[in-house]
């Protein structure tokens, strides 16, 4: 079977604690189709990338990408690409002060959110929104995840993440998460105990009583020895057999590819 469109992130659901992914594909900034990609695993698939990449926002083509999908104007003024995506602390939509988008803010951040405990290769602390569970943990390859905390709007996850920095890493060390490598000795409800008698006493408040661990089972024939990074731009072609998906990686025999950070890419995918 042949598609022709434009790459999406990979959206996921979970069953039976083993993520279902499934593919979109974009007639430059509408649905297109879709591909089941767990049916793919085992077998070999071809990437072809078509030379130019379309803005997921409004469609227009260009060469050079910037944050995922978007052109340098929309990167600088979208409300997808705000500063507080990364650095919810900076969220001020809860006073009436929006960075960048006022109704795009309410809808997304004045909204409950959790500070949660993930573990990908380590132990790390996140913050997102309520609804967004758990399709944030499989997006960053967590085989478990832990709430931590709930609160109402989004600067109060931020604030509460940012005070744990100096004892927990934000980060996943990508590398060893696509190897399958745990470098943990601790079990994740210890972490938890640890990091809310850290939480600062304006926020205990907050702590969740929610001990529930979401157990996340990644469907990979086998983990790469050496993490190899495909990009399309640079090898035009992939023409593997597909070993497994976790996170947003498409895990190859020789490479693998973040579907994430070709958002917009138009393609040709022979499977």
């Amino acid at each position: 079977m042949q598609i022709e469109g434009n790459l999406r992130k990979m959206s996921n659901e979970l069953v039976n604690n083993i993520p279902q992914y499934h593919l979109p594909i974009h007639d430059i900034i509408s649905p297109q189709d879709h591909v089941d990609m767990n049916l793919l695993i085992g077998e070999h698939i071809r990437i072809e990338y078509k030379g130019y990449i379309n803005s997921i926002l409004s469609g227009k083509k260009m060469n050079k990408v910037f944050g995922e999908g978007l052109t340098y104007q929309e990167f600088m003024e979208s409300p997808i690409a705000s500063p507080s995506i990364m650095r919810p602390e900076l969220s001020e939509i809860h006073n009436g002060i929006a960075l960048r988008d006022y109704e795009w803010e309410v809808k997304h951040h004045l909204q409950p959110h959790y500070v949660y405990i993930a573990l990908t290769s380590n132990y790390k602390v996140g913050v997102t929104r309520t609804t967004n569970r758990p399709y944030r943990w499989i997006d960053q390859g967590a085989t478990q995840a832990i709430i931590l905390a709930e609160v109402p709007y989004r600067q109060l996850a931020g604030l509460i993440e940012v005070s744990l920095k100096s004892h927990i890493r934000d980060k996943t060390a990508w590398q060893k998460m696509l190897k399958g490598v745990i470098d943990e000795e601790k079990n994740i409800e210890e972490v938890k105990a640890e990091m809310s008698a850290l939480v600062p006493l304006e926020y205990q408040s907050f702590i969740s009583n929610k001990n529930e661990v979401c157990h996340i089972n990644y469907p990979v024939l086998a983990f790469p020895e050496k993490v190899k990074s495909l990009k399309l731009e640079r090898d035009h072609i992939i023409e593997q057999k597909l070993m497994g998906i976790k996170g947003q990686y498409l895990i190859f025999k020789d490479g693998v590819l973040n579907v994430r950070s070709h958002a917009g890419y138009r393609v040709v995918i022979n499977f």
